[in-house]
């Protein structure tokens, strides 16, 4: 729902060979800090805009993205929520903007969470949980608006998915029911919404779904929003290796109508810390999805492509949690990527990411090394390319973790050193070679940007026009994939 449906194959194609930079690095201050500690508080929430964002959700509405995201604060007291009537604490957040760059805290999108929900959860878990509303997904139905949203009990299958209807996407909302409920003994989890409609069918499909059993798809009737058979819990679509150890959540289906594919991005790990994006693609939005490899994603195995892991550039304390992703197109057919990060080291503070989202040649997305600042320049030459340059490897984590219900274990949020993918330093010459890296390096308007390291060949990079957050300025920057299905980026610093 949130990809464009009719966007000419011309827009595209032209985000991958057009490419836009600033002739001479121009200093541009970044709109958001990274460490908001100073505003975190309750009474600054009007102030928030990219900060205490979690699980993010956009829809384009007119000229306007609205967000809706889990109500995730930093160190912040429920009790003192609870004296500003003001305030809907453990609701969900709504944000909107004109630019995906300056954004409006709008409220919270419900005065409580939903009885039904909460009796659920609390009648099959013991009487625990359901003390928050999680990763909402908004859809919009002719001239009605819908907010899904999910209710349940950490560790536990038990969960409830629910959905509620409005005539505006800043309420107020009515709420109309389940869509999905799981208790203890089901295979699969009730949370963790998306929905996409069939270009060729017209059918509506919900993927959802998190640790337990991996994800699942359920077809979702057009005209109610509920599934089309009464508690259909629908058919399973992805897990990943080491499934009772390790974490896979968070789907988002989206999809292209240049590659004529559906997309299926997923997240692993432990959300405070090695929290990462990977995806694949299907012909139909109900699957099979395969990976980079042509793997099923419903074999027991880890998927690639790899399309964000925890990084740091230099003069930077690097970021964490860089998963939950929630990706959607402009009426340009330009596509982006939202995202938490919780910054370095303590990953405590959560800051909105918004990615451009480029594609390859053969119909993979990548995702830009950098935040979307609204930046646009000129012509990049091969004349732009020489100079100092930030490369980043994006690959698995180094190091296992013991791990409960997927997540890391109280006391164990910070990175490790070979849990975060660093920066190397190297300098672009103009005779084609790279000082910093036994490597060599070659640009073509048309075909990219190629680099040979070592004996390895990474080919068909592709390269933009972007903001480099960590030095506030306009730079070029690059993005792809190498041949393990493994995220390359790069900025040029200087």
């Amino acid at each position: 729902m949130k990809a464009i449906q009719n966007i000419k194959h011309s827009l595209l194609f032209l985000s991958l060979f057009t490419v836009v930079y600033c002739s001479a690095q121009q200093q541009s201050p970044n709109p958001w800090k990274d460490d908001y500690r100073d505003i975190s508080s309750l009474e600054n929430y009007k102030s928030w805009g990219t900060y205490n964002v979690h699980d993010p959700a956009i829809l384009k509405v007119g000229d306007t993205y609205y967000m809706y995201s889990t109500d995730a604060i930093f160190f912040q007291r429920r009790n003192q929520g609870e004296k500003r009537p003001d305030v809907k604490m453990g609701n969900i957040q709504v944000r909107s903007s004109k630019d995906l760059v300056n954004w409006k805290f709008e409220g919270w999108a419900f005065d409580s969470i939903p009885q039904e929900a909460r009796n659920w959860v609390l009648t099959h878990a013991d009487n625990k949980g359901a003390t928050n509303i999680w990763a909402p997904y908004p859809v919009q139905y002719k001239n009605k608006f819908r907010l899904y949203y999910c209710v349940s009990a950490f560790g536990l299958q038990t969960s409830y998915i629910g959905m509620a209807e409005s005539d505006s996407p800043l309420g107020p909302w009515v709420l109309k029911g389940e869509v999905v409920k799981t208790k203890r003994g089901d295979r699969m989890n009730a949370i963790d919404p998306s929905i996409v409609t069939d270009a060729t069918t017209g059918k509506m499909w919900m993927h959802y779904g998190s640790y337990f059993g991996g994800l699942y798809a359920v077809e979702l009737s057009k005209e109610t929003g509920f599934p089309v058979l009464a508690g259909d819990q629908g058919h399973f679509v992805a897990t990943r290796a080491h499934i009772r150890k390790d974490n896979i959540e968070a789907p988002e289906i989206i999809y292209n109508p240049v590659f004529k594919k559906y997309y299926l991005f997923t997240s692993y790990d432990p959300l405070m810390t090695t929290y990462n994006v990977r995806v694949g693609r299907a012909d139909k939005p109900e699957g099979p999805f395969v990976d980079y490899f042509g793997n099923d994603l419903r074999d027991t195995i880890n998927h690639y492509p790899i399309l964000t892991h925890p990084y740091q550039f230099k003069n930077h304390a690097g970021w964490a949690g860089t998963g939950h992703c929630g990706v959607f197109a402009n009426e340009k057919g330009e596509f982006f990527m939202a995202h938490q990060s919780r910054l370095s080291p303590d990953n405590q503070l959560m800051v909105l990411h918004v990615r451009e989202v480029k594609w390859t040649a053969d119909g993979w997305p990548v995702v830009s090394p950098e935040r979307f600042a609204g930046n646009a320049g000129n012509t990049v030459s091969k004349s732009n390319m020489a100079g100092n340059w930030e490369i980043i490897r994006i690959q698995d984590a180094k190091t296992d973790r013991q791990l409960e219900f997927g997540q890391i274990l109280w006391g164990e949020g910070q990175l490790r050193p070979t849990e975060i993918n660093a920066s190397q330093a190297v300098t672009f010459c103009k005779n084609g070679k790279m000082k910093g890296s036994d490597g060599k390096w070659k640009f073509d308007a048309k075909k990219g940007l190629s680099l040979i390291l070592k004996d390895e060949t990474i080919s068909n990079l592709i390269v933009f026009a972007g903001h480099d957050w960590e030095n506030e300025t306009e730079t070029i920057l690059f993005t792809g994939l190498d041949k393990n299905g493994c995220s390359v980026w790069g900025k040029k610093v200087k």
